[in-house]
Formats: C-alpha cells, sequence, structure tokens
C-alpha cells in the first residue's frame, strides 16, 4: 500500500500550514480571549479557495476531494480551532445539503455565493429534545397555499448568525410522521438569531439557538422529496464526522507540537525536561496515537472519494480522534507544569477546545452505537 500523499495533497497541506502558522497563529488568542469571529481570515480563506475546497469548480468549489478537504481542516485545527469548526461546519453541513440534494435552481442560487465564503452555510438540525435522538425533531412546517410556516427552534447552530451568514438548511416535521428538510435564508421573517453561547470552548466560532415563528419560506424551498430529511441529515452527518475527526487529528498534534518545543525549552534539575523518561514517555504515545489516528481520518476520507461505503470507518475516525485530542491537550497542559494553565499559552485554548469534539457531530455514545450496528451487534 502507497501512504505517500500526491504530490497535489502535499501542495494543499503546505499552502494550508502557511496560511495558518503565518495568519491564524497570531491572532488566535486574542480572537478566543475577545471572543470575536474571524471575518478577515474567514475572507482570506474564501480567497484561496478552501472555503469551496471539496467542490466542482463548475459549481465554484476549488475541485478537492475529501482528503484535500481533511488536510486543510487538520492543518487549521493544529492552529486554531475556532477556524477550524467555522470552515468545517460552513463546508460539511451548510454547502453539502445544497450541492447533495438542493433542485438546479438552489445550486444555482446558493452554490457560487457558498463555495467562494461570500456567504457561510449552516445547517439546523440540534433541537431542545432532539439532539442524539435526532427523529425526535419537534420543529414543524405546514404547507399554506404554496408556503412552508415553520415553527420551532434549533440549538447549538454554527454559523447562523454572523454578519455574512446567507442559509440555514433545517430540519422539520412535515407530516405526522415526516421530516424534510428546509432552506432558510437569513433575513426571513419570523426567523430569529439568539444571542451566542457562552462556551468553554471555539469562543471565536458563531454557535447560537434559532427560533422560527409562522416563518414562512416558498414552496420550492423544500431540499430534495418531500419526507426525505431524515436519510438525508445521516449522510451529512457522515462527511461531518470526516471533518470533526480531522479536527481532532490537528488539535492532537497542534498539542503534541507545542509541547514538545516546551519540554526541549523548560530547564530542571539540570537538563531539559525533554530528557526525562517519564515526559519522553508521554510525548512517545501521542506521536504514535496520532499517527494511527491520522492514518484512520485518511483511511475515511479514501473511501469516501472512491464512492466506497464510508459510515463505518468515519465513525470510527471521529470516536478515536475526539478521545485522542483531549487526552493529548491534558497531556500538553500536564507536561507544561503550571503555565499550561496560563491562558496566554495555546495548550490552554487547545484544552479548552478538545472536549467538544467527543459531543458534536454525534457523541461518543452514538459513535458506538453506529460502530456496533456495522459489526451486528
Amino acid at each position: 500500500m502507497l501512504f505517500a500523499l500526491s504530490d497535489q495533497h502535499q501542495a494543499i497541506q503546505r499552502t494550508v500550514r502557511d496560511f495558518a502558522t503565518g495568519e491564524v497563529a497570531p491572532v488566535a488568542e486574542e480572537l478566543d480571549r475577545t471572543k470575536s469571529f474571524p471575518y478577515e481570515i474567514v475572507r482570506k480563506l474564501g480567497e484561496l479557495g478552501l472555503m469551496g475546497i471539496p467542490f466542482p469548480e463548475e459549481v465554484g468549489g476549488a475541485g478537492g476531494d475529501t482528503l484535500a478537504y481533511a488536510l486543510a481542516v487538520e492543518e487549521l485545527t493544529r492552529v486554531d480551532s475556532s477556524v477550524a469548526i467555522t470552515l468545517c461546519a460552513h463546508t460539511s453541513l451548510g454547502t453539502q445539503p445544497i450541492y447533495l440534494f438542493g433542485s438546479e435552481q438552489q445550486k444555482a442560487e446558493w452554490l457560487p455565493k457558498l463555495t467562494s465564503g461570500e456567504v457561510l452555510g449552516a445547517f439546523g438540525l440540534t433541537e431542545p429534545d432532539a439532539g442524539s435522538d435526532a427523529g425526535n425533531t419537534k420543529t414543524r412546517a405546514e404547507l399554506r397555499d404554496g408556503t412552508w410556516v415553520i415553527n420551532g427552534a434549533k440549538q447549538f447552530i454554527t454559523n447562523a448568525g454572523t454578519d455574512i451568514s446567507g442559509v440555514v438548511a433545517i430540519t422539520a416535521k412535515t407530516g405526522e410522521r415526516e421530516i424534510s428538510n428546509l432552506l432558510v435564508p437569513n433575513g426571513t421573517p419570523g426567523y430569529d438569531q439568539g444571542e451566542p453561547y457562552r462556551k468553554m470552548g471555539w469562543n471565536a466560532s458563531d454557535t447560537r439557538p434559532l427560533t422560527f415563528t409562522d416563518c414562512e419560506v416558498p414552496e420550492d424551498h423544500l431540499l430534495g422529496p418531500r419526507g426525505s430529511g431524515f436519510k438525508q441529515f445521516l449522510k451529512i452527518l457522515d462527511i461531518g464526522r470526516i471533518g470533526v475527526a480531522a479536527m481532532g487529528v490537528g488539535l492532537a498534534q497542534g498539542a503534541l507540537d507545542e509541547a514538545l518545543a516546551y519540554a526541549k525549552e523548560r530547564q530542571a534539575f539540570g537538563q531539559s525536561i525533554s530528557k526525562f523518561q517519564a515526559i519522553q514517555a508521554k510525548l512517545a504515545d501521542m506521536a504514535t496515537e496520532i499517527e494511527a489516528a491520522r492514518l484512520l481520518v485518511y483511511k475515511a476520507a479514501w473511501l469516501k472519494d472512491q464512492g466506497e461505503d464510508f459510515s463505518l470507518t468515519a465513525a470510527q475516525a471521529k470516536l478515536k480522534t475526539g478521545r485522542l485530542a483531549v487526552k493529548c491537550s491534558e497531556e500538553a497542559v500536564q507536561i507544561h507544569g503550571g503555565y499550561g494553565f496560563i491562558e496566554e499559552y495555546p495548550v490552554c485554548r487547545f484544552y479548552r477546545d478538545a472536549k467538544i469534539l467527543t459531543i458534536g457531530e454525534g457523541t461518543d455514545e452514538v459513535q458506538q452505537m453506529v460502530i456496533a450496528r456495522a459489526l451486528g451487534a
């Protein structure tokens, strides 16, 4: 088996790594501290073509594949998770539903703006009583004289409330046993974006609740056939898990980068602490686990690009990398000692950012359920 990345993939990796270290790293701590959305960085990501990296050029994308997308997400997360999740939520959740299930009219209206980064896309699935139990949605959409009238609420939604947010694809009951997806543009009367949440991490990303009160959209805002919403969002979540898994690898690698650099610099008992066996064991274990997890993520991306079933591998990658990100960021803080508890050091932010990777895009328990079912258990 050939494990080397192609020249094209290596070029993408280098480009995003240079951008992350040169453009994102210098402002990441301030953006996190001030809870400021990274508008300028998102604009530059759009100029680089990264906001539409896995979509064909004919719809305005960069013409990359899923592996290219995973590499870009990984490199961004090595430096900052808020920027990475903004890209992930926009690409996997906000744009993919329209690309995969949209009508030609919907694609023509939205894809060029989304893939260029001119506007951000969002995906409204989670509700107060419908998180892991996503089929338990309470939001309803009633068709009245050619218009969908939407009532309900969503929570923990990313990218819906920024100044450049364009559209959200939401799940809603369109019948007693029927779930459909609908497109709701920002600015639609009756569609309200609540105040941003006060979060443990991802402070520079936009996450907030949404409410729909007699919100009206035309009948042609239905995404795909009526009643196909459940199957649609399961497919979207599979794709999204590859992105979040890439974030887990990137965060773990970033934590290792910081821990190794600090351990080589920090002096104790007459030598750098990297010379002590206890620290070496931590670094060695982190590096080994990261490499194993990275291959799992790349396999999931490769399977998708080959048109193969990738659901199981994506769930395994997401489960593995989320836990690994938590473990590696914790170890990095431990290696930093007291400095790891200080916000000026990136590992403190990494530690706060890591935990959500075991929850978002399907909790660890949901991933275990998906994996067990695939095994026939």
